[in-house]
């Protein structure tokens, strides 16, 4: 009898039942040896939605000492099941998963205490046979996370049992009360007699005879660092090679997945067809210079929401971003001081977006107090996914936007920028709706002129889009946000496009009809009519002859292509021609 399809395990952190219920599984249990080899207290940082839970959701049942019976069922098809380690099996695994703390701060003491009170009680019924009967009706008599623990620990000491401590998400809270209520409240948890900063000095004073392994992940060191008065025990390689493709799939991997059920269903599209589908939204990310000429690393969550979808019904996706993938805006805007002059940090999202990349030192720790400074909000935005390891110059990393993905979650932020700092509102929804008529009908001008009306009658938007560089970013965020068109930047294709060329989504709408090049001029404002005049000459002349490149007339597909110059004098549009 045939075996059945494996299905996608979307969204899914329990590794035992997507070995079980027979989900298709990238097996990443080779790292359990590595990171066993490595140190006793391993921290790891990796951007939201990544597959970091259903890793630890993994080595907590490799290493939980009432799941012996299960390893084979679970492990035997993997590779830890054909070389395991002499610790398989060997723990009390007590997991915690700090994201499941409301970050409220008038109650965020007790709900924590309360969350962490819940998790002990079943860790103290799961384990009773060892610990003893009576262990979770003893624990009662304690309130507090730090003492619940205390006891717990003793408890193991006395039987001569040890502990893997699994913490997932452990900035998750800390972080929602650094946005929400600011450095003054989130140092009232992680520094002197904070409760937070108390739990861990608990587990760091157990962790040399009862806690022998811990295992820690987060989005960021922010907390970490603010922490290690307390807790400087867990060893931070989140850079370090090896582990790169720890968290996340290869492109290999990709491959093989693709290819699995391309053998066994009629698949519409080649494996190389789907690669080259998903690579621009969902590849490119690297977490390591040294690993610079490994294989990049797809974001896992998106490709299983993308091929959940695509199985489902034989086609391409038409929306290719998985809401939830969606950085949480309120965690980075905090972060942007938003002010007449515009802001570094804003400056430095701007610049990203015009460039597509940036420099800078990636920081290993950091108080919170710092990440507003320029070098450390670059460092945050590495961890927090929205840019990438692209290359080194000397002492600095080269940090690019990874994907399409994150590039539409930058201009949407740029447009939040314009808003509060202007007060400009360009209607997203309704240039969407003018797209389509470019799209369908080839009828681009509404569109712009909608945009210089807008920037004629708010004037003080000006100050923001003065120069060169600041000009093509608000093009680009506008542009790039619309369900017809993939904005690509001349930095992002290396063809030989224009500024701006609006690749068409023909894998979801075949039937549209029209794509474009945008070349994107500017003079100053004290510029003559002469000058004017000799940039629109020179924008269309280019135009013309990006028209006839090769991969122009490749990536416009079936579409009629048609080139726009738009010459900008200061902050004010005056000329928007057709070449």
């Amino acid at each position: 009898m045939e075996a059945a399809i494996k299905k996608i395990p979307y969204g899914m952190t329990d590794f035992e039942s997507i070995i079980r219920d027979g989900y298709y599984y990238v097996d990443k249990t080779q790292y359990i040896e590595k990171v066993e080899n490595i140190s006793r207290f391993f921290f790891f940082v990796r951007p939201r939605r990544f597959g970091k839970s259903l890793f630890l959701n993994m080595l907590g049942l490799y290493y939980d000492i009432n799941k012996k019976d299960k390893f084979e069922e679970s492990f035997g098809e993997l590779y830890i099941g054909k070389h395991p380690t002499p610790n398989r099996n060997k723990y009390l695994v007590l997991t915690l998963n700090f994201s499941s703390v409301a970050s409220d701060m008038e109650t965020l003491k007790q709900t924590f205490n309360t969350y962490c009170k819940l998790v002990m009680s079943a860790f103290a019924k799961d384990y009773s046979d060892l610990l003893g009967k009576n262990i979770a009706e003893e624990l009662e008599k304690y309130d507090t996370a730090a003492e619940i623990l205390g006891f717990l620990c003793l408890s193991a000491k006395s039987k001569g049992l040890k502990i893997y401590l699994i913490l997932d998400e452990y900035d998750n809270f800390a972080n929602n009360i650094l946005v929400d209520y600011g450095n003054e409240r989130y140092h009232s948890i992680t520094h002197g007699n904070g409760f937070f900063r108390g739990f861990l000095k608990v587990v760091k004073d157990y962790s040399n005879s009862v806690i022998e392994r811990i295992f820690l992940t987060g989005v960021s060191p922010v907390t970490m660092d603010d922490l290690t008065s307390g807790f400087n025990i867990a060893d931070n390689y989140s850079s370090n090679s090896i582990f790169n493709n720890m968290i996340g799939f290869n492109e290999y991997e990709v491959r093989d997945l693709i290819d699995y059920y391309k053998e066994r269903r009629d698949l519409p599209h080649s494996t190389d067809e789907l690669i080259e589908i998903m690579k621009p939204w969902y590849d490119n990310y690297c977490f390591s210079t040294e690993a610079l000429d490994e294989p990049s690393m797809y974001n896992s969550d998106m490709v299983l929401y993308f091929m959940n979808r695509y199985l489902l019904n034989m086609r391409i996706p038409n929306t290719m971003l998985d809401a939830n993938i969606r950085t949480d805006y309120n965690k980075l805007r905090h972060l942007i001081r938003v002010d007449k002059t515009f802001g570094e940090n804003a400056s430095v999202v701007q610049e990203i977006v015009e460039k597509g990349a940036t420099s800078g030192i990636i920081a290993d720790s950091f108080p919170a107090e710092n990440i507003i400074k320029t070098e450390y909000f670059k460092s945050l935005l590495y961890y927090y996914g929205m840019l990438t390891i692209n290359g080194t110059r000397g002492p600095m990393n080269i940090l690019s936007i990874p994907n399409q993905t994150v590039r539409e979650q930058l201009y949407g932020y740029m447009i939040d920028i314009y808003k509060d700092s202007s007060g400009l509102n360009l209607e997203v929804e309704k240039l969407n709706i003018l797209m389509y008529e470019m799209a369908y009908e080839g009828d681009w001008n509404p569109y712009f002129e909608y945009i210089v009306e807008r920037l004629n009658k708010q004037s003080s938007i000006r100050e923001f889009i003065e120069g060169e560089a600041h000009v093509k970013a608000f093009i680009l965020a506008y542009l790039g946000l619309n369900s017809y068109y993939i904005a690509r930047p001349e930095y992002e294709s290396n063809k030989g496009y224009a500024d701006i060329f609006l690749h068409p989504r023909l894998m979801q709408l075949p039937d549209m009809a029209y794509s474009y090049c945008i070349e994107v001029k500017y003079a100053k404002r004290d510029a003559s009519d002469a000058e004017i005049k000799k940039l629109l000459s020179d924008a269309k002349t280019q135009l013309k002859q990006y028209a006839t490149s090769e991969w122009i007339r490749h990536d416009k597909g079936t579409t009629e292509l048609k080139c726009i110059a738009l010459v900008f004098q200061g902050w004010k549009l005056v000329k928007v021609e057709e070449a």
